[in-house]
């Protein structure tokens, strides 16, 4: 039986890492090095696979992202032999409890790098998801936990990946109106509804992100609107009131509400948008050109009947132009 993944989701992004023009490598290895230094041991099956992941990554990052992740791992005191030694590190000495990395030496003089021109940084931050790399973001943030969902929210904000457009302002204000009435009167179905309109969203994505037991997606969606922390917390404590109960539910949320930044939520929402491309791209797949050629059914060619020398009576005309 094959162990569940470290990070789920994370050989679907891969894809995404590399795509001409977009990089999210730096992002991928920072978040499962953060995930993997979360717990004091692990299992062999853990460590093969952080093993088999991040050597993928260390040698396909830049030197400030591998920088962090040596000094995240140098200090942690179960980092995989592998790992140690393509990041360079040195284990302790007996009487140390950390492993040690060697001096670094200065790195030689090069030229100076050439800052980038305003449109390049504008371009930087606008690239497009495709539909199946936006579907693989959103199942692995629905299935990961609520620290993996912190990482995930918190590294959003540092990816090149293009965000969804700002709600507008108008716009905003009626749905958080709306949506505070309707976690009043605990009514999730038109809560849901209201999400969907306001954001763009179908009814299948908005429902799941209403009726998460977690409760990560529901503040991505509030920060999208820009709802106030206050709002926020109101409607955590009467939308759904076996929930709301719970004084830890509703800390924990606040506080992840309170440090979750726009871009984040809105990265998101991009992704929850294109996952229904890509869900509505595989439902009518059968109907593009080169799956109906192939499907098609050759149908034997039908040709003109032959009348055959004799089949018809032969048709005499006399001298008077009468026929005979």
């Amino acid at each position: 039986m094959t162990a569940a993944p470290l990070f789920p989701g994370f050989d679907g992004l891969m894809t995404l890492s590399r795509r001409e023009g977009v990089d999210i490598r730096p992002t991928l290895l920072r978040v499962l090095t953060d995930l993997y230094v979360q717990a004091s041991a692990h299992s062999i099956d853990e460590e093969r696979q952080f093993v088999e992941l991040t050597s993928r990554l260390i040698d396909q990052v830049d030197d400030a992202t591998r920088a962090a992740v040596r000094g995240r791992l140098a200090v942690y005191p179960a980092t995989p032999p592998e790992i140690m030694r393509k990041l360079g590190l040195q284990r302790a000495h007996p009487g140390q409890k950390v492993p040690l990395a060697p001096a670094i030496a200065a790195p030689p003089a090069a030229a100076p790098a050439r800052v980038p021109t305003e449109a390049e940084l504008r371009m930087a931050s606008s690239l497009a998801m495709r539909p199946n790399d936006a579907a693989e973001i959103s199942d692995m943030f629905f299935a990961a936990n609520a620290s993996e969902r912190a990482l995930i929210l918190h590294n959003l904000n540092e990816t090149p990946l293009k965000a969804s457009a700002r709600i507008p302002a108008a716009r905003a204000k009626r749905a958080i109106e709306t949506l505070e009435m309707a976690a009043y009167a605990e009514d999730i179905d038109s809560f849901a509804i209201e999400i969907g309109e306001a954001l763009i969203l179908p009814a299948r994505i908005a429902t799941q992100v209403v009726t998460d037991p977690g409760g990560e997606p529901l503040a991505c969606a509030a920060r999208a609107l820009d709802m106030p922390s206050a709002a926020f917390q109101r409607v955590l404590m009467f939308l759904n009131p076996q929930s709301g109960v719970s004084v830890q539910y509703v800390y924990r949320l606040s506080r992840l509400y309170d440090r979750l930044t726009e871009r984040s939520a809105l990265v998101m929402l991009a992704a929850w948008r294109g996952s229904t491309m890509a869900v509505t791209r595989a439902k009518y797949r059968a109907s593009l050109y080169d799956d109906e050629r192939n499907r098609t059914r050759s149908a034997p060619s039908q040709t003109r009947p032959v009348v055959q020398p004799g089949s018809a009576p032969i048709m005499r005309t006399g001298t008077d132009g009468s026929k005979r």
